[in-house]
């Protein structure tokens, strides 16, 4: 049995639990104690090797050290010279909290990375470490687990938007020198979406669903984990990403007759409430019995004073739940 899916034990962490909380592959693991001496300070007996919460620790310091730019010998050095914080004494590795305490119980969180992460999930922490190494499989991973585990939705809510919102704050106030960290994150997150949803639901009449960003705007994460989660519910959808021209999307409308049209705006310089209302008021059909599209504006953009005729979902939960209901129908 291999050190990455060896069960943990009494005596601590195996290298791969261990790779696993920091995010990191565990011959990266295995690299640092081979090179700079940042193995366990305990032997336990037999060929694997166990580690306690200050090796852990430990670990923890050589990533945030790196993710600052710092070579990996010079992290190495200060990592082992420097103690670990006196706190409360740690828990055994057998209770290692899989997730960050409750909000009220804990301060915010840097992760070990440099990022402010407050109270997000555990799984933040590793994300935003892969991000920072730009480790492009084990981001792909972690992406993955936490999909499978929470669900499209909750995985999105709780663990993705916090890890991009860290990363955001960084390079903002960094001058940016972490963009290339964002634009990483972001075509990561953006595969894994792809690779969870399901095949594109079939057309049905008046069922289907379009989406895309305003003209002047390319921000489509929000709408790509929308149209996965729709997709997992059977709910065709049309996606035409970012920035589609004002004429493009009357035609798409026009041609599809969708049962809702979702428009993402990033910024109010983009949002137009007479585009929303243009397309809220669109019917087709035979006469008698003609329809026009529940219009959804999404994102910041449209905060403020709504778009008559239009609904404001908050948050991708709400969203969902609007239009699996308009698609039942």
């Amino acid at each position: 049995m291999s050190e990455s899916t060896e069960p943990a034990g009494p005596g601590g962490l195996t290298t791969g639990e261990v790779a696993r909380r920091l995010g990191v592959a565990p011959t990266t693991v295995r690299t640092w104690d081979q090179r700079y001496g940042l193995g366990p300070d305990r032997h336990t007996g037999g060929r694997h090797r166990r580690w306690t919460p200050a090796d852990v620790a430990r670990l923890e310091r050589m990533c945030a050290l790196t993710a600052t730019g710092i070579p990996p010998a010079e992290a190495a050095r200060l990592a082992r010279e420097t103690p670990a914080p006196a706190s409360a004494p740690a828990a055994p590795p057998s209770v290692l909290p899989r997730r960050a305490p409750a909000p009220q119980a804990a301060p915010a969180s840097r992760a070990g990375s440099g990022l402010r992460l407050g109270d997000a999930r555990q799984e933040c922490k590793g994300i935003a470490r892969a991000a920072l190494r730009l480790d492009a499989a084990a981001l792909d991973r972690l992406l993955l687990d936490a999909i499978r585990e929470h669900g499209l939705v909750a995985a999105w809510t709780e663990v993705i938007v916090p890890t991009l919102q860290a990363v955001g704050r960084k390079w903002e106030s960094s001058g940016e020198r972490y963009v290339e960290v964002e634009h990483f994150l972001s075509w990561h997150v953006s595969g894994a979406l792809r690779r969870a949803a399901p095949d594109t639901a079939p057309d049905r009449p008046g069922a289907s669903v379009v989406l895309a960003c305003v003209p002047g705007d390319n921000h489509t994460l929000a709408l790509e984990v929308l149209s996965a989660a729709l997709a997992q519910r059977g709910i065709p959808v049309r996606m035409f990403g970012g920035a589609l021209p004002v004429e493009s999307l009357i035609a798409a409308v026009r041609r599809t007759g969708p049962a809702a049209v979702a428009l993402w705006a990033q910024s109010r310089a983009t949002a137009s409430r007479p585009l929303a209302q243009h397309v809220a008021a669109m019917e087709w059909g035979v006469r008698g019995a003609r329809r026009s599209p529940l219009v959804l504006t999404l994102g910041p953009g449209w905060s403020g004073r709504p778009a008559p005729g239009t609904a404001r979902p908050h948050g991708l939960a709400d969203a969902v739940q609007a239009l699996e209901g308009l698609a039942a129908r």
